[in-house]
């Protein structure tokens, strides 16, 4: 085998490599579609848990349960009846707050994002922005009625952030055990979190590894949809859908679950029962300084980027 060869094995498996990790969709085709994301209700959202106070962790149950009592009350304002899931870890009660839309049988596609927070700190965007956006996604789909394919679960979990992140006690874990329990097939896990914070200027996105930064944005300005490496198809998928509407850059990454923050959320707990599951996500601490501070508060959110992945993420669903 010649050198030329050889060099050209190797540079068609790196660029084969490349399109894995990153999906790229080359059509920027908008959808029509009117979907009235509502910015003011967004805020509202967030405004609402960031001021419950103590903080609502894990050891200030009170706080806990006034936030699970609003999105409670958010969701029964809808076309749905929602439930409480409550479960036990070390003598304590905590509960999972549930709705859910579209066809009784067949397949399910689960939509969440967790509403407890690291610390005393009020966790606007980890993780008030992500419950606002499933929130408003659950308003959506009440309000349109779309002809929805698969039954759609809307779930806010309790005990993602430590010390139960990794645990049998997440929310999330003990949701997933019960739909093995229950013999219920997922289509797909769509895991909301941290959809607010933005930033446009240079320099300020980090990667886990450096050549990462090869590969994507110097400005943290975009939205990613993250998977883990066998799951290109659904990655792609909700990445094209949310390109067809949202007004934001939809980035995507395909990577295997030790590159540090892949599973970094509830979707971990889906991918232990063999189901598809992605996270839209904006990266997390490679961007947000304010991540697990007391400087994580409702003003250094972006509203209008956070609509604008509400919208795509909402297209991507009813369109999955």
């Amino acid at each position: 085998m010649t050198a030329f060869i050889l060099l050209s094995i190797i540079l068609l498996m790196f660029i084969i490599f490349i399109l894995i990790i990153t999906n790229p969709i080359l059509s920027s085709t908008k959808d029509n579609a009117s979907i009235p994301v509502q910015k003011e209700r967004l805020y509202n959202d967030v405004k609402v848990l960031t001021e419950i106070t103590p903080a609502r962790n894990s050891r200030n149950i009170a706080s806990l349960n006034k936030a699970a009592d609003y999105i409670y009350d958010e969701f029964a304002k809808l076309d749905t009846q929602p439930s409480r899931q409550k479960y036990q870890a070390d003598g304590q009660e905590y509960q999972n707050v549930l709705c859910s839309f579209g066809p009784e049988a067949g397949p399910r596609i689960i939509v969440g994002a967790h509403y407890d927070v690291c610390g005393d700190q009020p966790g606007a965007d980890d993780n008030a922005s992500a419950v606002a956006g499933l929130l408003e996604m659950a308003r959506l789909v009440s309000e349109l009625k779309p002809d929805l394919k698969y039954r759609v679960d809307f779930v806010a979990y309790s005990l993602e952030e430590p010390p139960y992140f990794r645990t049998q006690y997440m929310g999330s874990a003990i949701h997933a055990e019960s739909l093995v329990k229950n013999n219920i097939d997922v289509k797909l896990m769509i895991c909301l979190e941290m959809i607010g914070y933005f930033s446009e200027e240079e320099g300020s996105q980090e990667y886990p590894i450096s050549f990462l930064k090869l590969l994507y944005p110097k400005k943290g300005n975009f939205i990613a949809v993250i998977g883990k490496l066998g799951q290109g198809s659904a990655v792609r998928k909700i990445k094209r859908y949310m390109k067809k509407t949202a007004a934001i850059d939809v980035r995507s990454i395909n990577a295997p679950k030790a590159l540090p923050g892949i599973d970094f959320s509830d979707h971990q707990n889906y991918w232990k029962h063999g189901w598809d599951a992605v996270m839209i996500n904006n990266t997390s601490f490679y961007r947000n300084k304010n991540y697990h501070e007391v400087t994580d508060d409702i003003h250094s959110l972006d509203f209008d980027k956070m609509t604008e992945v509400v919208r795509g993420a909402y297209w991507a669903l009813v369109n999955y």
